[in-house]
Formats: structure tokens, sequence, C-alpha cells
């Protein structure tokens, strides 16, 4: 926005420094003048700026003085330089010393118009970039990521300790656990977090365009390639690469993959020179590889590659724990999304939940979820919004089976059941069974509490 972006004007030509500054003022930027190097280094360590238009020919300081200075000030503020004495060698100078761009005098208002315009954005890009990075961080931190079962706690806990290496990855996992989320979490918090993070799906591609995806490609190299293009290896370097469904490459991608992995280098497609690289590799798989391998499928010498660290995502019918968790954690996700007022899942809701295997792992929970938060009509999701493609077929093996025997039983006894059974199935913990229907503790007391009095009465 205009309104929020100041300016700084360093001219010792007060006449002109006079113009530039009214028209910046007619676009609607906050303009604050300087009329020499040294007044602009002692303005820029006062405050900061958006960006500063600087003239190169000053009296006492000069701009490319100003500049050195003012660069160990505010390194990231954008510097736009103003010469009458244009050339090639002026322009050079003033871009390796951190320039931004230049103009010429008598400037040309439009033109100063889109520089600066182009250098907030570049600007605005910027601080995005670096906020959905720190935001990434935050959402990739073990802390945050949702899971209290045994088996996901020491995924974790092996997904920090080895984010904090370089050690190439293997994730493996059925479709639906969550690989890519894992992947995430090791980039970003690993020493790499602030460099490119590319992701590739092996699967999607066929093996010609993969290869081009991967390694990039001159200019005619085949049929459509106009240009050179970088490869995702070459996008990635110094930062980490994912390939997700690697068991999906041809044995001839395998090969030129362990050349990256094992030289650090790559040619691009029908090119000669060979590119250094420095990329960490995270890959995922839906597969059993060394099965892939006995059958000729995949290389053995890859994999061993590949498998440095190996992390194995349990699919959720093995973690009925973390259900209600993820469960809950969707609902609000999609409440807030959908601008709906929805704060739980009813007792039968939640044993319908607990009580479904699964197939498609933590994606199929969350579009069941998103789907039924869609549907509910009041302040909480029933059985009825949730619906499985697969139920018949996928009930957990040792979830309680309620069919049968709450058939025409009336709304209240079935709760009571439910509540009941999560009781035994918790060990008389009540936190614990509040957990697993997806209530609080409170109200779970308040209905012992009744079911008692009941009995008693």
């Amino acid at each position: 926005m205009n309104d929020a972006l100041e300016i700084l004007i360093v001219d010792d030509d007060a006449v002109h420094r006079r113009a530039v500054r009214l028209n910046m003022a007619g676009w609607g930027y906050a303009v604050t003048e300087a009329d020499d190097g040294e007044e602009a280094v002692r303005q820029a360590s006062a405050r900061t700026f958006d960006l500063i238009l600087m003239d190169i020919r000053m009296a006492k300081m000069s701009g490319l003085e100003a500049l050195e200075q003012i660069r160990k000030i505010q390194p990231a503020v954008p510097v736009v330089i103003m010469t009458a004495y244009a050339s090639v060698e002026t322009a050079v100078s003033a871009m390796k010393m951190g320039a931004d761009d230049y103009l010429t005098k008598p400037l040309n208002y439009d033109e100063l118009q889109i520089k600066i315009a182009r250098t907030a954005e570049r600007r605005r890009l910027k601080n995005e970039n670096e906020y959905l990075k720190e935001r990434l961080g935050e959402r990739f931190d073990r802390r945050n990521m949702i899971g209290q079962s045994k088996t996901m706690i020491r995924l974790l806990e092996m997904v920090e300790q080895v984010a904090a290496t370089r050690a190439t990855v293997l994730i493996a996992g059925e479709s639906g656990t969550g690989k890519e989320m894992i992947a995430n979490a090791v980039h970003f918090n690993s020493d790499r977090r602030e460099a490119p993070f590319v992701k590739i799906n092996c699967a999607a591609l066929t093996e010609t365009l993969l290869e081009s995806e991967l390694f990039g490609h001159e200019k005619g190299a085949f049929t459509g390639a106009d240009r050179r293009r970088e490869g995702k290896f070459v996008q990635a370097d110094g930062g980490s690469i994912f390939l997700d469904e690697v068991s999906e490459m041809s044995p001839a991608m395998q090969v030129k993959v362990l050349r990256v992995l094992q030289e650090r280098e790559l040619t691009r497609v029908g090119g000669q020179d060979v590119i250094k690289v420095d990329v960490r590799l995270i890959t995922a798989t839906n597969k059993d590889l060394i099965r892939e391998i006995r059958e000729g499928r995949f290389r053995e010498d890859l994999f061993y590659r590949l498998n440095v660290v190996a992390l194995t995502l349990p699919p959720l019918r093995e973690r009925a724990e973390d259900i209600p968790l993820l469960a809950q954690h969707f609902l609000k996700l999609f409440a807030e999304k959908n601008s709906k007022s929805i704060s739980g899942f009813t007792p039968r809701a939640m044993q319908k939940l607990t009580a479904y295997a699964w197939p498609g792992n933590v994606r199929e929970l969350m579009n069941a979820v998103e789907r039924a938060v869609v549907l509910s009509r009041s302040d909480e999701v029933d059985e009825d919004e949730l619906v499985f493609p697969m139920a018949d077929q996928c009930l957990a093996p040792d979830a309680p089976r309620m069919a049968a025997t709450t058939a025409g039983l009336p709304l209240e006894a079935v709760e009571k059941q439910s509540i009941l059974e999560a009781m035994k199935a918790a060990g008389g913990n009540k936190s614990e069974a509040a957990r697993r229907l997806g209530i609080t503790r409170k109200t779970l007391r308040k209905k012992l509490e009744k079911y008692e009095s009941e009995h008693e009465g």
C-alpha cells in the first residue's frame, strides 16, 4: 500500500529534490528529504525506510559512499541511484555496492513511478516469503504437530533429531498418512530452512518429462525446448528436494539420481556442462522397497543411498488414540473456513470415527470431517453426517461393534453405552475417555454422575 511506504530522497539539488518529493507525495508515498550523503546516513541510522532514492554526485558525501554506509545500517532497504552522468561504469559500480536499480537525470517520472512500484512489490514479496517461512517453521515444529500415540511421539522425536543433520531421509507409509508433512518438518527444522524446498511427484510424470524436470534441459534438446531450463535439483541448490513416490522412477532415472547422490553433480538434458549441486534429498514411497528390489524394479545401491535414515509413518488404524485429536483439529479448521459454530462431535459420532479403519488414513479423515462440517446444522457433528464409502469393510479389528447392540435403542441409551465403553477402554481414566469421545472432562463427569444417580435411584 502506498500510504505505508516510507521513502527517503537524497539530493543536494534543492529544486530537483522538491520536484521529486511533490510527485511522490502525489502518488501517496510518505517522503523524507536529505540534502547530502552524510544526512542520508544519519536519517537511515535514526529510522527505517522502505526505499531510498539517492543522487550519485553530492558535495560532502557521494551517493556511493553513503550507499556503502547505509548498507551496514539497513542491509535490506532497496536503494535506487539517480545520476546525471549516465554510464555503464556508474551503474555497474552502484549495483556492485548493493543498489537495486538506477535512473538517469532528468528523471522520467513515469519510469520512476514504475521502478518504485516494482521495488515495493519485490519488498512485499520478500517480506511475505520470510513470513511464510516463519509460519511454516512454526507449523512443522514437532510441538505443534498432532499425535499423542507412542508411535507418533517416537516418530516426531526422530524427525527432530534427523532434521538437524544433513542425512538423506526415506519416508515410508501408506497413502494419506502424511509423508509430505513429515518431509516439510525435516526441511523446516533443519539449517536449510531459509533455502529452497522443491517438491516433485515421480508418479505424475513420464520418464522423459521427469528427467527434464529434475535435471533441466538445453535449448533444442527436444521438440518444444525453445529455451534453456534449470531443473529441480538446481532450483533446490543449497536447500532440499522432496521426491514423492520415488519407487515409480524408471531404472534409467534411478541411475541418474544415484549419480547426483554420489557425485553431487548433474548434466542438463542435451547438454555437456557438469553442474555441481548441494541438495539434501528427502524421498517417500508407499511401497515396500525391499520387495521392489527382490522383484527387480528398484536398484539396491540406490536404496541404500536413500535409506540412510528411514522414517515410517504408521497407518491411522494403528494409532486410533490420535483420531479424536485429529478429528477435532480438522473440525476447528473447517468450521472457521465455513464460518460455522461447531464445537465438537456427539459421542455416537466419535464412536463411529474411532471404530472405522480409515483405509485412506489421515487424508480420508480430513475429507470426512470437512463434509460433515459442511452438512451439519447444529453445534455438534452427529454420526449421520459422517459418511464413509467403505464403512462395511473397514471397521477397526478391535473397535466396539455397536450396530447390532444399539439398533432401535433411544439416542440417550446409545450415548450412555458409548461413554461407558470409552471409560472401559480407557481403564477408568476420565481424561483419556473424554479425549477419545471428543468431549470435555467436565461434560463426561456430569454424564457419569447422572448415570450413577439413575442407578442409585
